[in-house]
């Protein structure tokens, strides 16, 4: 934080103090709606009331979007139900929706009975639809025009409603019905003759999304045909809403961060980490790793079975972590590529094939590098060429299996309609401790008789 960014803190939180809320309000009218929400919470609880009341009701609506779920919570419970009435009236529908499914349930059950006959009517429809579905992140403030209308009706239409949008530059055109026919931009509009109908200025090759569907179906839309909204229709093709940009933004780095802590071996934290509690980590961490234990506990039971060989020949013990690693990096490797290459679209499941053939080739030329490698070092440390051979050909060979398996468990896991991130790193480096001792030990069986 600059210093001058302290200075203007200092003088707001001095300016609260002595209960000047007129001067607060100017000072803050030139601040980012993230830096308001950021001083808000960093103040004791009568300061905080006082600030939030000093800012102009939308402005403080607009703040209050950026502030985390659980300063929400806490800055709910300090006001009173006439500010707390006046803040839902003021949110955006796809703001309100998000804060009501995060809160607690016993303080949305509060919210809703402070809501108009018009905004609880709203709120349900768009709570009631699926978890995860883009029907929750939609919002229903548009500008809808109807194909029969003339630029001129189209404009006047603008003029009388435009101020409640949630996007201008877009405007959406349906039917007699409400059904979703084609877009139209607002420079054209304006750019057009008075007299010109609707119908005559459209292409009909607008996209759109199914309100039940999954909004990682949005994130891939959005990015694919590169817009900034899309809209929303039910399953006759009424249009009921849009998604926007920076609501799909939000849900792109949820989901990120859920792949990668489920690529981590955990169960996805439902909060940010600076706001989880030692029993959630607890909770979210333990399962898998006693699941990691019980499979390592068969690593064990493969080494007691080739003791004989170990205690006869312990330089093959010396390079059991040097083999066995290698797999498990591998193979993480090679799942993580997959993972990812599914999750983007690049790799569909049908692909399977290719892409397994792909890792196959990649996991000999790795195993062979890494073969000659190794071989070399267990031949300076050990001096036994049987063993350097064992070292050798088993570094081809796991390195193989474990290329090949990390590179087919996410589609196999995606056919079993199981999140293809489960294929963890934690997990495929278990796994291929058991193979690769299996490996290792029946080379070695073979080449030492």
């Amino acid at each position: 934080m600059g210093n001058e960014t302290i200075d203007a803190e200092i003088e707001i939180q001095e300016l609260i103090a002595q209960n000047q809320l007129k001067a607060v309000a100017e000072r803050f009218h030139s601040w980012a709606f993230p830096e308001i929400a950021d001083l808000l919470i960093r103040l004791d609880k009568p300061h905080q009331i006082l600030a939030y009341r000093a800012l102009p009701r939308q402005r403080a609506a607009d703040m209050f979007a950026f502030l985390e779920p659980e300063d929400q919570d806490r800055l709910l419970a300090a006001l009173t139900d006439t500010d707390t009435r006046a803040l839902l009236e003021d949110l955006s529908p796809d703001d309100r929706t998000e804060m009501l499914e995060e809160l607690p349930a016993t303080v949305t059950r509060r919210l809703m009975q402070l809501l108009s006959p018009a905004d609880l009517a709203e709120a349900s429809q768009l709570l009631g639809y699926p978890e995860e579905s883009v029907g929750r992140l939609m919002t229903p403030d548009y500008i809808r025009l109807r194909a029969e209308w003339t630029v001129e009706q189209a404009i006047g239409h603008i003029r009388k409603y435009g101020r409640d949008s949630e996007i201008f530059n877009i405007l959406y055109v349906t039917d007699g019905h409400g059904k979703l026919i084609d877009i139209v931009r607002m420079r054209r509009i304006f750019m057009e003759d008075s007299a010109v109908i609707l119908t005559d200025m459209l292409n009909y090759n607008c996209i759109s999304i199914s309100a039940f569907e999954d909004r990682e179906v949005a994130v891939e839309m959005i990015q694919r045909y590169d817009v900034n909204a899309l809209p929303v229709v039910d399953s006759e093709g009424v249009l009921v809403g849009i998604v926007t940009v920076d609501d799909i933004m939000d849900v792109a780095e949820e989901e990120v961060t859920e792949d990668i802590q489920k690529g981590a071996g955990m169960a996805p934290l439902a909060t940010k980490y600076s706001a989880a509690t030692y029993t959630q980590l607890f909770r979210k961490r333990i399962g898998w790793l006693l699941i990691l234990i019980f499979v390592n506990l068969i690593s064990a039971g493969v080494i007691s079975n080739y003791e004989e060989y170990v205690m006869e020949f312990i330089t093959l013990a010396l390079f059991m972590p040097l083999v066995i690693a290698s797999g498990g990096n591998c193979g993480a490797q090679s799942a993580t590529l997959m993972v990812r290459a599914i999750a983007t679209g690049d790799v569909e499941l049908s692909d399977w094939m290719k892409s397994v053939k792909k890792e196959i080739f990649v996991g000999i030329l790795l195993g062979v590098a890494m073969a000659v490698i190794a071989g070399v070092v267990s031949q300076l440390y050990g001096g036994d060429t049987r063993i350097a051979v064992i070292v050798g050909l088993s570094m081809i060979s796991i390195v193989f299996v474990a290329n090949s398996f990390g590179a087919l468990l996410p589609f196999i896991l995606s056919k079993m309609k199981v999140d293809p991130a489960a294929a963890s790193t934690p997990l495929i480096t278990s796994l291929m401790d058991v193979l690769g001792l299996i490996i290792y030990f029946s080379i070695a069986v073979v080449v030492l008789g």
